[in-house]
């Protein structure tokens, strides 16, 4: 069984990481941009939406 540990450090490389990414910064996260009210207000309405989809049409079947 071979050992997890060590790899080859030629093989050993996060692919994923060193695609236009400055390795040497700082880790960042999401939301990488500013959001605006109406941003907020946008993703408000669409909740709105899914909670009326989700809660109103099994309501409306009864």
């Amino acid at each position: 069984m071979a050992d997890d540990s060590e790899t080859d450090p030629a093989v050993d490389h996060d692919s994923g990481a060193d695609v236009g990414h400055d390795l040497e910064a700082e880790r960042t996260t999401a939301p990488m941009g500013e959001y605006t009210a109406r941003d907020v207000g946008i993703g408000f309405a669409i909740m709105l939406v899914g909670i009326l989809i989700a809660f109103g049409i099994p309501l409306l079947a009864l």
